[in-house]
């Protein structure tokens, strides 16, 4: 087999670009404070400036998030990119609160009113402060229903279309930091370069989320074409289309997939392809674990479908060994089956890890089996014993099976626990970080 080439984690890079522009906007703040006194008033105010100015800073770097950039999601990772979205908005969120209370503070103390009082004066007397008020409260709404203890008592519609309120919210309050901005009034060079930020995250949101699902869509329009059920509370859904292999989707990805029929069409759910794409059909299968996914298995043949992706990383391209362990879980068969059938090895190089409640649970076992019969792979599983005891994965169990398990490369996919269980086994089985390869599609 020939030399494989991975391909490289942009993570770093990009984690450095980032801190290195939250400190160009310090040091923007810094060129523009001539002077710290040891004055309280000043002290605030300056506060305020500094996190209104980062809290701005981390909002676009929020939108840019927001965009599903395919070769950001390709080369991090979907699910680190959303940890890196949800961490930003935390961060935005905060500093906003911190600026606006800094800043009414300080100017509280400098002209001697109450906090209320000066709350009115600056909201109702200093420019464009009405639509950053709405704009703040708006960001304070997305904040609140992004908790994660609301975030699991609300539907994910509910919080979906609450999140969109977010786009508002930085229109409001992005001329608000124009107009009364100390780094920006009269500072034509800050001005264009914050209006050049903003415009490029705005500009990759329009694309990638407004005019490229649009050309996906139109160009390919695909409908249902059946539903084939393949285990207790799992359908496979068959979509047809038009050319299905100019979208360059890869075994591992997935869609977020919304199905035009009553029900269904407000609500949009990744799920993963199931099996390696071809010019005329995908395929994904899903685990009823929800209303939308127990709906699935009800759609009729010819609904229409609105698909955005490919999405994910977790891909061929992630490999570096010539021996590869996959372990799934539930749902997470799915990618590992499309794997299964079309990563590269010679026989005895690939190990698929099925780990199930019961027997009666594990999906695709027909085809899983056929798959490891043809190109000599090992197919093993686990399922929990009579009592209901589930079979733990653990490093000596790990080293039992492959002996030589740290020269693999291993995916895992499959429900949080396993994967945690999995990760932590597998690092003391000797398994480097780097050849883990994990995404998690949880909402």
């Amino acid at each position: 087999m020939r030399a494989i080439r991975p391909q490289r984690s942009g993570a770093l890079p990009l984690l450095v670009a980032g801190w290195a522009g939250a400190a160009a906007v310090m040091a923007l703040w810094w060129q523009n404070t001539l002077v710290v006194r040891m004055d309280l008033a000043e002290w605030l105010t300056g506060a305020g400036r500094l996190t209104g100015l980062l809290s701005g800073y981390a909002i676009a770097v929020v939108v840019l998030l927001m965009a599903r950039v395919p070769a950001l999601e390709r080369r991090v990772g979907s699910d680190r990119v959303a940890r890196w979205h949800a961490v930003c908005g935390r961060y935005s969120v905060s500093l906003l609160i911190a600026h606006v209370g800094l800043i009414i503070g300080g100017y509280s103390v400098q002209s001697g009113t109450g906090f209320a009082d000066q709350t009115v004066s600056v909201v109702t007397e200093f420019p464009r402060m009405i639509e950053a008020t709405v704009g703040t409260v708006l960001f304070l709404v997305v904040g609140f229903v992004s908790v994660g203890a609301v975030r699991r008592r609300v539907r994910y519609e509910t919080w979906y279309y609450l999140h969109l309120l977010t786009y508002a919210a930085v229109y409001l309050t992005f001329w608000h930091q124009l107009a009364t901005g100390a780094e920006f009034v009269g500072n034509a060079t800050a001005r264009t370069l914050w209006y050049v930020l903003y415009g490029a995250a705005g500009a990759l949101l329009l694309w990638y989320r407004v005019l490229t699902p649009i050309r996906l869509n139109l160009g390919h329009r695909m409908r249902v074409e059946s539903t084939v059920y393949e285990a207790p509370g799992v359908v496979s859904v068959l979509i047809t289309g038009r050319r299905l292999h100019r979208i360059g989707a890869q075994p591992g990805q997935f869609f977020r997939w919304r199905f035009l029929t009553d029900g269904l069409r407000w609500s949009s759910n990744p799920y993963s392809l199931s099996a390696p794409p071809r010019p005329d059909l995908l395929r994904i299968t899903v685990k009823a674990n929800g209303e939308h996914s127990e709906a699935l298995s009800r759609l009729e043949p010819g609904t229409r479908i609105w698909a955005e992706g490919p999405y994910g990383a977790m891909t061929a391209a992630r490999r570096s060994q010539e021996k590869v362990l996959m372990i799934a879980g539930g749902a997470g068969i799915t990618p590992m089956r499309a794997l299964f059938e079309t990563l590269p090895g010679e026989p005895g190089d690939l190990t698929l890890l099925y780990r199930a409640s019961k027997t009666e649970d594990l999906a695709l076992w027909r085809e899983l089996r056929e798959i490891a019969s043809a190109r000599g792979a090992r197919l093993l599983y686990a399922v929990n014993g009579p009592d209901g005891v589930r079979p733990e994965i653990t490093p000596a169990r790990l080293r039992e099976l492959l002996p030589d398990i740290g020269d693999h490369d291993v995916y895992v996919c499959g429900p949080t626990g396993l994967a945690r269980q999995s990760y932590e086994a597998l690092r003391e089985a000797g398994v480097p970080t780097r050849r883990i390869h994990h995404e998690s599609f949880e909402m």
